[in-house]
C-alpha cells in the first residue's frame, strides 16, 4: 500500500493511494486500515508529511564514501542523532533558514516509517514493525554544525526536515536506487544495498536503548555528493518505488 496524509476540509486526514484516487481512511494506520468510504483525487490534495512521530532518529555517516567526503573514515556501529519535531516539513514545501545560515546543505536519505511500539527488536523481525517508507531530506546548517562542534543547531532548524510524499510498503529497503536533483540536476546517486548498517540492523541498534513509537520516523543516512542550496533553488530527493519529495527554498 502507499498511504498519504493529506489536509481536508476538517484538518489533517489519511488515506490509501489507488491509481489517481486517494481512499480515505478513519484513523492513522499504524494499527491497521480502515475506509470510511470516501474518495478524493490525489492531484486534488495538499499532502503533508505522511507520518506523526514522536521523534526522528538519523543514522550519521551511514555511505562509506559521504563519510569520507566529511573528512572521517566510516564508523566501526551506527552513530545517530535527533530532529525536533519542528523540523518536520511536507512535501512540497518551503524551507526557509535563519539568515545568519551561510551554507544550508542537501541530504537525500530513505526513511522508515514505524507501526507500532518497539523496543529491543531483533533484526530479523524488523518487518512486524515498520509501516513503510518514504523519503527524506536532512537539511542542514552546514556552518552551524562545523562552528557548534556538534549537530543539534545545525540539524534542527524550523523546516529542516522535509517527509514524503508518500509511505509504501512496497519496496524492499535492501536495494532501492537513491538520487538528489538540484534545480535538475542529479548531484547524488546510490543505491541503498551500499548502507553500511541495514535497515534491520539499525531498528535492532536504536530499540536496543530507546523504544520507537507509531509513526516514528528513521533517517537512514545520506550517500556522498552533499552540496550547498541557494534561495529559489528546487531540491527533489528521489528514491525507486516511492516517488518524488520537492521542496523549495527561500
Amino acid at each position: 500500500m502507499k498511504y498519504v496524509r493529506f489536509l481536508s476540509q476538517s484538518g489533517p486526514q489519511w488515506g490509501v493511494v489507488e491509481g489517481e484516487q486517494v481512499k480515505t481512511l478513519t484513523c492513522a494506520p499504524y494499527e491497521g486500515v480502515e475506509y470510511d468510504g470516501g474518495s478524493v483525487k490525489l492531484a486534488d490534495c495538499s499532502l503533508l508529511a505522511p507520518c506523526t512521530p514522536t521523534k526522528i532518529v538519523c543514522v550519521g555517516k551511514n555511505y562509506a564514501e559521504h563519510a569520507r567526503e566529511m573528512g572521517a573514515e566510516p564508523p566501526g556501529f551506527p552513530v545517530l542523532f535527533m530532529k525536533g519535531l519542528n523540523a518536520l516539513n511536507s512535501p512540497g514545501g518551503e524551507i526557509e533558514p535563519p539568515e545568519f545560515v551561510q551554507r544550508l546543505d542537501y541530504e537525500g536519505e530513505l526513511a522508515v516509517v514505524i507501526r507500532r511500539r518497539a523496543s529491543k527488536i531483533r533484526a530479523e523481525d524488523y518487518a512486524q514493525y515498520v509501516l513503510g517508507y518514504t523519503c527524506l531530506n536532512d537539511v542542514t546548517a552546514r556552518d552551524v554544525q562545523k562552528s557548534d562542534g556538534q549537530w543539534a543547531r545545525g540539524k534542527n532548524m524550523d523546516g529542516f526536515a522535509p517527509v514524503g510524499p508518500v509511505v509504501t510498503d512496497e519496496v524492499d529497503p535492501a536495494s532501492l536506487d537513491i538520487r538528489t536533483l538540484l534545480n535538475g540536476e542529479v548531484v547524488q546517486q546510490s543505491n541503498t544495498r551500499l548502507l553500511i548498517t541495514s535497515v534491520p540492523e539499525i531498528i535492532a541498534f536504536i530499540t536496543a536503548s530507546m523504544t520507537l513509537e507509531p509513526g516514528d520516523v528513521i533517517a537512514t543516512g545520506t550517500p556522498a555528493g552533499v552540496g550547498p542550496m541557494h534561495p529559489g533553488d528546487t531540491v527533489e530527493v528521489e528514491i525507486q518505488g516511492i516517488g518524488t519529495l520537492r521542496s523549495r527554498i527561500v
